[in-house]
């Protein structure tokens, strides 16, 4: 929550929220299931959605510009999301 005494003393508080997808990489192909209820991902190998990559990159050069206060990843999915947010450190470190 942004409080009056930032905006008194002429300072800017700007968290960023940046949320993540855990897709497909986009190098694989990925097939139906045979019996047509949904796609076969049990040995495709999963990424970063790409327009998520560039939003992180982003508030990085924002953060480094001073225009940004904290950079908050939030991951989207699956368990197994969880690896996603490591990649982010890695980026941001």
């Amino acid at each position: 929550m942004l409080s009056m005494r930032a905006f008194y003393f002429g300072q800017s508080v700007v968290k960023i929220l940046t949320p993540l997808k855990r897709v497909a990489d986009y190098k694989v192909k990925v097939w139906a299931k045979a019996d047509g209820t949904g796609v076969d991902i049990a040995n495709v190998k999963m990424s970063m959605n790409p327009f998520d990559e560039v939003a992180i990159e982003e508030t990085v050069r924002l953060k480094d510009a001073g225009v940004a206060t904290d950079v908050i990843a939030v991951p989207a999915g699956v368990a197994q999301a969880q690896e996603t947010p490591r990649t982010v450190l890695i980026v941001l470190c």
